[in-house]
């Protein structure tokens, strides 16, 4: 007797919602302070996209933890990836360094799902071009594991074990209107993009 087995893909299932984003990145922000001895030479860059939105939030932590400001700034890696070649072209986007620079320095580089390692790489080598940090740190919302590179995250918000046919999909509030991460099979959330893609005036967030 032949046992069939359901090979339709899984809609995803919340694994965070918008508080435990909000007490993430207050928890980071202490660590930030506690690990950096009052953050007083940090300065964030957010890699984008939505690793800017969180940078922004860890930003105003941060200033309510200490009453300073801490210099904010984002990152563009487009032009240093290693498969430019092996994906569609992207959008440029804007790299923003703070007035004071990053030379001498700790750089917290922020983003918010840490996979394969190399998109901090292409990050590191971005920054290469821009100055001399005293220190590179990296903060990340969720680290899913599955590492090509010897890269580790020195913040992590949530560590969270999946398999490779699995996708994770972090919505923030910022761009998404939501805040929540996801996780679900890769193949459901390709056809869920296609749809969405196919109805941009219709917000669709999988249940």
């Amino acid at each position: 007797m032949t046992t069939h087995q359901d090979s339709t893909p899984r809609p995803p299932h919340q694994v965070l919602d918008g508080t435990d984003i909000a007490r993430v990145v207050t928890r980071i922000a202490h660590e930030i302070v506690e690990r950096a001895k009052g953050a007083e030479d940090v300065v964030l860059l957010g890699i984008h996209t939505r690793g800017v939105h969180l940078a922004r939030r860890l930003h105003g932590r941060l200033a309510q933890i200490t009453g300073r400001e801490i210099p904010l700034g984002t990152l563009d890696i487009t032009m240093y990836r290693d498969d430019l070649r092996l994906k569609p072209a992207r959008a440029l986007e804007h790299t923003e360094i703070p007035p004071g620079g990053i030379d001498g320095k700790l750089v917290i580089l922020v983003d918010d799902v840490l996979f394969s390692g190399r998109t901090i790489r292409a990050a590191l080598d971005a920054l290469n071009d821009i100055g001399r940090p005293r220190a590179v740190q990296l903060a990340v919302l969720v680290d899913r594991g599955h590492r090509e590179l010897p890269i580790r995250a020195d913040y992590v918000g949530k560590n969270l074990p999946t398999s490779l046919r699995e996708a994770v999909q972090v919505r923030l509030s910022d761009s998404d209107g939501v805040d929540a991460v996801l996780v679900g099979d890769r193949d459901y959330t390709a056809r869920s993009s296609q749809a969405l893609a196919s109805r941009p005036s219709e917000p669709h967030l999988p249940e």
